[in-house]
């Protein structure tokens, strides 16, 4: 407000004083490595000093609030559409506090993918239309795009690298962010575990089957690596939001909704793109949210019942896969969810709360209506970014400042809702076994 706050801390064998120049009713806290001294300024008294030796714990919390956690990005991707790149922009602009960018390792556009062209970079498309993404074959200097970036940022203290064998080992807990292709998981995650790294942030589904994902799970535990997985919707406002109205409603149900922007004659090459199909890949989100926050497991799932009418499941391309799906699952301790997704819906998300007589009492959305207009300025001020990332930058944000704050700390474990690995397999467990229930029922 309108004041100014003068202190000057002097510290002997653990215990500190301070002068000071506060106006009343202010409280204001100075801590030191192992001590905190409160003062409290009243009206008519003055100030009011208490000092209190700090613990061993203490002394580690507060360290731990000033230092930031070393962090890898393994898999950067071509800048304005790679989940990578934007990740690392993110920190490199410092918008994680406690996370500090020190190497990218990109293999792809610092090795074999230099001279390449890709996806333009001039494409163009209005808010939550079905355009809203770049279109696939077109062409653009990817690797001029590329190499732009790592000019403007490698004077500025991030280092480059085609290969994890040039990146340095860490001096202290080091993150690695891998968001390269999901096949190539499996290997990464033990390379950049065997380089040093303390954490793991991995980008979903993870691994393309959940063999690969138990394996990797086993792995880590074995080398004492916490891994979390980047389902940032189980931060996200919208799903909070939702769970509290369905905490305070009596026999409440909840009906998670995913829509995608893909126009009908863009299914076929969809398909084969995501040929790992719907329920690993666009609605994978909502499995994790199924098995975080109701207990979802393929092996408690007693009943799936298919919305017939809100589905479709064609084979295009060699490839069978939903258009749409709007299934209900219930586990044998009678919790149940549904789940509707629709590649050709929309662009946005949404929670929908129900009463004990179906009536709908709540529903939230991603975005929202602020968010929406924050949103289209972003996009147009930016119009080479993929939409999507505006969408749910501050959740991205959000769970990289979680997992750093976790990893500069040295504790195991995971940070409040953040989903591990653990959720990633029932994830996956559940998208194995739902899909050949629910395409049977549709074909």
């Amino acid at each position: 407000g309108r004041f100014r706050a003068h202190a000057a801390v002097v510290s002997w064998g653990g215990w500190g004083v301070t002068s000071h120049g506060l106006p009343s009713s202010i409280t204001m806290r100075i801590t030191v490595a192992t001590a905190s001294l409160v003062m409290v300024a009243m009206p008519s008294m003055g100030f009011l000093p208490t000092v209190r030796h700090q613990g061993a714990r203490a002394q580690r919390r507060n360290l731990r609030m000033a230092a930031k956690c070393d962090v890898m990005v393994v898999g950067c991707g071509l800048p304005s559409r790679g989940m990578g790149w934007f990740h690392s922009l993110q920190m490199l602009n410092g918008e994680c506090p406690s996370a500090e960018l020190n190497h990218i390792v990109e293999p792809w556009f610092l090795g074999g993918g230099k001279e390449v062209t890709g996806m333009a970079s001039n494409w163009r498309v209005p808010y939550n239309t079905t355009n809203a993404r770049p279109p696939t074959f077109a062409q653009g200097p990817a690797g001029e795009e590329f190499a732009a970036f790592k000019e403007e940022w490698e004077p500025k203290g991030c280092a480059f690298h085609a290969s994890l064998e040039t990146v340095p080992p860490p001096t202290g807990p080091r993150m690695a962010l891998i968001a390269g292709r999901t096949a190539d998981n499996p290997k990464l995650l033990r390379d950049v575990i065997e380089a040093g790294c303390t954490k793991v942030m991995l980008e979903k589904p993870g691994a393309t089957t959940v063999a690969d994902l138990v394996d990797m799970s086993a792995y880590a535990k074995e080398k004492g690596v916490d891994v979390y997985m980047g389902y940032n919707k189980n931060i996200a406002s919208y799903i909070t939001k939702a769970r509290e109205v369905e905490a305070k409603t009596e026999g409440a149900k909840t009906k998670l909704v995913t829509l995608n922007a893909y126009e009908r004659d863009e299914l076929e090459e969809c398909f084969t793109r995501n040929s790992e199909g719907l329920l690993k890949n666009m609605a994978i989100h909502e499995l994790a949210l199924a098995a975080t926050f109701y207990g979802m497991r393929a092996s408690n799932v007693e009943t799936v019942e298919v919305n017939e009418e809100n589905s479709e499941c064609l084979t295009l391309g060699g490839f069978t896969d939903f258009v749409k799906v709007e299934f209900t699952m219930t586990t044998t301790e009678g919790t149940s969810v549904t789940i509707f997704a629709d590649r050709c819906g929309g662009a946005e998300a949404m929670a929908i709360v129900s009463d004990s007589t179906g009536k709908e009492v709540f529903t939230s959305t991603l975005p929202d209506e602020a968010l929406k207009a924050e949103v289209e300025k972003k996009m147009a001020d930016f119009p080479d970014v993929m939409p999507y990332f505006w969408q749910q930058e501050s959740d991205y944000r959000s769970l990289k400042e979680r997992c750093a704050v976790m990893a500069v700390s040295n504790e195991r474990g995971a940070p409040e809702g953040v989903a591990t690995i653990e959720i990633a397999i029932a994830a996956l467990e559940l998208a194995e076994y739902l899909t050949p229930i629910m395409q049977k029922e549709l074909m």
